[in-house]
């Protein structure tokens, strides 16, 4: 996998974020590559963590069924973090 995959993936995330949410440029993703994966944490203001989330999970999973068809095209897997404020992991 190239460094633009990763990149376009990326913003794939953010942009899937910003379409969601009311305060967009509060939207940051970042990537941090592992061995055979890439963990992608998306932060949001506190006030929109729900509506990226959805009732019951329901949008968050989708977001990660995307990065699943994405995975399998590229042969990378990528898993997604959503952090609430304050979370440093």
């Amino acid at each position: 996998m190239t460094q633009v995959d990763m990149v376009q993936v990326d913003e794939l995330v953010r942009e899937i974020a910003r379409a969601l949410v009311d305060e967009p440029e509060a939207v940051a993703v970042e990537s941090v590559s592992r061995d055979e994966n890439t963990v992608l944490r998306l932060r949001v203001a506190p006030q929109d963590i729900g509506k990226v989330i959805g009732k019951q999970g329901r949008t968050a999973r989708s977001v990660r069924i995307i990065l699943g068809a994405v995975s399998m095209k590229l042969r990378h897997r990528f898993t997604l973090d959503i952090l609430e404020e304050g979370d440093e992991e």
